[in-house]
């Protein structure tokens, strides 16, 4: 499935990530299959990734391995089904794989409290070239008149459509400057609700027109990335998603496991950086009685590791992106 997304920082993150052949690991962004099939490559015969992603057209394309088990499900509920691998260790094999497959069940809340089960996590954030590059998926402003969608998970119930026609004004502000910072929010959510009153905004074309009037000459594009942006980041809870899978990813490491994170936006990167030096998203310094500050993590990489200019000539996607790498602390609970 190459065609499917091209993993980024491909040879950086997996020579990062894979340090025992034996292990399991898990890729949480699986998309096109790229880095999860390095790691396999990296395995041998006993080795295992559990994989997961909310969009079912790359759970539908993967290519069968029996070391590989695929997970349509959002990569917040990690901890979850790192709990029934606990449970597969501890009981049949057959019912506990039955139960891994399981998303209502892994919804549920995680009841961990036995050994972490991964000798390394993998997260490739953002969108995948698949998704971007398919015109009815919406992601993409290139698509004129496109549907508005933008849903990673397409049985998900809100859109961006009904994002932009059905919050309050001052919402849309709010997410506007929240997640696509935005110069100017404020009037661009009153454009939005000005053009709603008229007819509903459906397509991106509806969208874009809407908000012409404060779209630069010269740099329509820059602005347009952004409002897109805050929109997608907002469907799909993107943010919420992170924080909860960065907690449960961390629980689910064995010690001294590894966590493998590529992010491409500042809001992103800010919340991984803060959770690896912190434990929290907000960066909020917590010390114990020796004034040592309470992380689970350390950072491998103080500074992000960025693409090589020769990745970048070849894909342009990666010119935002940045890895970072961190390791479970010995002995932490």
């Amino acid at each position: 499935m190459s065609e499917y997304h091209i993993p980024v920082l491909l040879a950086e993150s997996i020579s990062a990530l894979v340090t025992n052949p034996d292990g399991t690991y898990a890729d949480a962004t699986f998309g096109g299959g790229g880095h999860t099939a390095a790691i396999l490559s990296r395995l041998n015969g006993d080795g295992r990734v559990i994989a997961f992603d909310r969009d079912i057209d790359a759970i539908e394309g993967a290519r069968k391995d029996p070391r590989l088990t695929l997970i349509h499900n959002n990569f917040r509920f990690i901890e979850n089904y790192a709990e029934q691998l606990r449970r597969q260790k501890a009981g049949p094999e057959d019912s506990a794989s039955a139960s891994l497959r399981d998303p209502v069940r892994a919804n549920a809340p995680a009841e961990s409290s036995g050994p972490a089960v991964f000798d390394g996590v993998l997260a490739d954030l953002g969108v995948s070239s698949h998704q971007f590059d398919t015109a009815e998926r919406g992601f993409s402003f290139r698509f004129e008149d496109a549907p508005l969608d933008m849903r990673m998970n397409r049985e998900a119930a809100q859109s961006a459509a009904e994002v932009v026609n059905s919050y309050p004004e001052e919402e849309l502000e709010r997410i506007l400057r929240l997640y696509g910072e935005v110069d100017g929010a404020r009037n661009m959510a009153r454009l939005i609700g000005q053009a709603r009153t008229q007819a509903e905004i459906r397509t991106t074309g509806d969208l874009d027109r809407a908000i012409a009037r404060m779209l630069p000459k010269g740099a329509e594009h820059k602005v347009l990335a952004k409002v897109y942006q805050a929109l997608r980041i907002e469907v799909n809870q993107e943010m919420r998603s992170l924080e909860k899978f960065l907690e449960g990813a961390t629980r689910s490491l064995k010690e001294g496991a590894r966590l493998v994170v590529i992010t491409y936006h500042s809001l992103e990167d800010r919340m991984v950086k803060n959770f690896i030096k912190t434990g929290n998203v907000e960066g909020k310094v917590e010390e114990n009685i020796y004034g040592k500050v309470q992380s689970p993590l350390e950072a491998v990489n103080r500074k992000p590791i960025l693409p090589a200019e020769e990745e970048i000539a070849a894909n342009t996607r990666a010119r935002s992106a940045k890895l970072r790498i961190a390791e479970r602390r010995m002995g932490d609970e």
